[in-house]
Formats: C-alpha cells, sequence, structure tokens
C-alpha cells in the first residue's frame, strides 16, 4: 500500500466527505472502488448519486400516504395522537 495526497478545494472535500459518510464509505474506501473502476475498463465507468433531501421527502410522505390508505382500507381510521399512545402503552403493558 501507499499514500496519496492532492489538493481539493476545501469545500468540494467536505461536501465529498458527507457523501461518502451517506453511502457508507470512507473517502479513501471511495477513492480507490472509483480507481480500481477507470484502471478496469480504462474509462470513467458508472455514476454513483445520493438522492437529494426532496426525493428523499418526497419517498417518506408517498410511503405515509400507503399506509394510511392501507389502514383506512382496513377499516383502521384515524387515530388522534392520543388514541395512538394509548394503543402503545396497552401493548408495552402485555394489555
Amino acid at each position: 500500500m501507499t499514500s496519496m495526497t492532492i489538493r481539493v478545494d476545501e469545500q468540494l472535500k467536505r461536501n465529498f466527505d458527507i457523501l461518502c459518510d451517506q453511502f457508507g464509505l470512507s473517502n479513501s474506501a471511495a477513492l480507490n472502488i472509483f480507481m480500481k473502476a477507470v484502471v478496469r475498463e480504462r474509462r470513467i465507468p458508472f455514476e454513483i448519486k445520493a438522492e437529494s433531501e426532496e426525493e428523499i421527502r418526497q419517498k417518506g410522505w408517498a410511503a405515509f400516504e400507503r399506509m394510511r390508505a392501507a389502514a383506512l382500507a382496513s377499516g383502521a381510521g384515524d387515530m388522534s395522537l392520543d388514541e395512538i399512545n394509548e394503543e402503545i402503552a396497552a401493548v408495552r403493558n402485555g394489555k
């Protein structure tokens, strides 16, 4: 193994570190994956893309709407926060 030093814009590195963290990778691991693929395929071979916060929000809201529709279809109507907390307490108390 050897080390490599590169110079990059400070904001670029900060953004890269954040994305690598979202991917579950260190920046070193991400660069190693990239370099191996470039050498193997002799081109820039792939795109790694994180969803935007808006895409994540939209997917979360859509999942909520699907769960709500399924609950209503099964006869479980909307519940108040107090009713939800009562059900949680009942389950925790083994009732």
